[in-house]
């Protein structure tokens, strides 16, 4: 098969889910034989035109001059390009500012979307925009050949607002089993003795009610708090908690060793994330054998079901830091180990996405 994958920022990953997603697929689907493309951003800081075995296609970006404008910009820049490679497949990740050009999509290939998840209700999202992500969102279904939901309940909302199908695909994780305590001394923290929070600085992912929940805790662990925070909004939380010593912004963290260290040695990792379908860091954090505190909704209790502890409050916070320690819940570390090496495990995930892929360019995949 001849595969593109647009809807990322590029390959090899300094961003976020998708990109990793696109990064670990792709490379697995070069492996098995096929042609894949991945679609970077000019500005992304890999500049080769090809990616262990995976060819690369660098197209103009302008988000950096003039903001969110230029993804649509750039989107339209992939898909032109697209035209021209008589891809067999075309893997569209998210829909965003991808979606208002869907019909310049190839006639000859097989747009397949995976939707992500409920964008429109990020609440960083001006009611305008929010309006405009939903009619985006609408588009994307009526215009894909077909959907991937990569969380069941992203699979039941699409059937229940458009009575469309979509196949349920989890993102991955690989098994983290070769911990190096070592790193821990460029954080400066100790085995057990620091809890953690990863995530993008935007309110529905709940840093600021973790947050506060650790400056009335008792309990004065050290959190780190990993994600670029040079944002208004990471300008805002730094400053309401500069007075808290033991609460540390490091900024982003790309390198994945030291991430797993970190989370297999952490006492307590938080996941505060409410959009959204299977999140990639939670699944990370799962397959790293950190003990879980998560926001409590319905995505995350669906991949974590009763194997951590839930909070929807700062109050809820305060109590599970003053409480609980990962020593006494090894069970709940040890079953969401195994989840990831059942149901999660990259090797599985990738197979799927390949055997849709062979199904729907066959016909023996029902349309919806």
């Amino acid at each position: 098969m001849k595969i593109g994958i647009l809807g990322t920022r590029g390959i090899p990953n300094h961003y976020g889910g998708f990109e990793q997603f696109a990064e670990f697929f792709a490379v697995y689907a070069a492996t098995q034989g096929h042609e894949v493309f991945v679609y970077n951003s000019r500005s992304h800081p890999y500049k080769e035109k090809e990616f262990r075995g995976v060819h690369i296609v660098h197209c103009y970006d302008p988000e950096n001059k003039i903001g969110t404008v230029g993804q649509f910009i750039y989107d339209l820049n992939c898909i032109r390009d697209a035209r021209k490679r008589d891809f067999d497949i075309i893997l569209q990740l998210g829909y965003t500012s991808s979606s208002v050009w869907f019909s310049l999509h190839p006639k000859n290939a097989i747009v397949i979307t995976n939707m992500d998840g409920l964008e429109w209700k990020r609440t960083k999202y001006s009611k305008k925009v929010q309006k405009a992500l939903q009619i985006a969102e609408r588009l994307a279904v009526k215009k894909s050949d077909y959907l991937i939901a990569d969380s069941i309940g992203i699979q039941k909302y699409i059937k229940e607002k458009y009575q469309k199908e979509s196949t349920y695909i989890a993102y991955g994780a690989y098994n983290f089993d070769n911990p190096n305590p070592e790193i821990l001394k460029e954080y400066q923290v100790e085995k057990e003795n620091f809890n953690m929070i990863m995530a993008r600085f935007e309110p529905e992912n709940n840093l600021d009610m973790v947050l506060e929940g650790v400056a009335m805790a008792e309990d004065k662990t050290p959190i780190l708090v990993i994600g670029n925070h040079n944002t208004k909004y990471g300008s805002y939380l730094k400053n309401k908690f500069e007075a808290f010593s033991h609460i540390r912004f490091l900024g982003a963290v790309y390198n994945l060793d030291h991430l797993n260290n970190l989370r297999y040695y952490s006492n307590l990792y938080f996941h505060g994330h409410t959009v959204g379908g299977t999140n990639p860091s939670l699944l990370e954090a799962m397959a790293s054998k950190a003990l879980i505190a998560a926001h409590n909704n319905d995505f995350n209790k669906g991949v974590l079901k009763e194997n951590a502890f839930y909070f929807t409050s700062a109050e809820e916070v305060k109590k599970i830091l003053n409480a609980i320690k990962k020593s006494d819940n090894l069970q709940f570390v040890e079953k969401n180990y195994d989840a990831i090496a059942s149901a999660f495990n990259w090797e599985k995930i990738n197979e799927q996405y390949l055997q849709l892929f062979k199904q729907c360019l066959e016909g023996t995949f029902r349309r919806k």
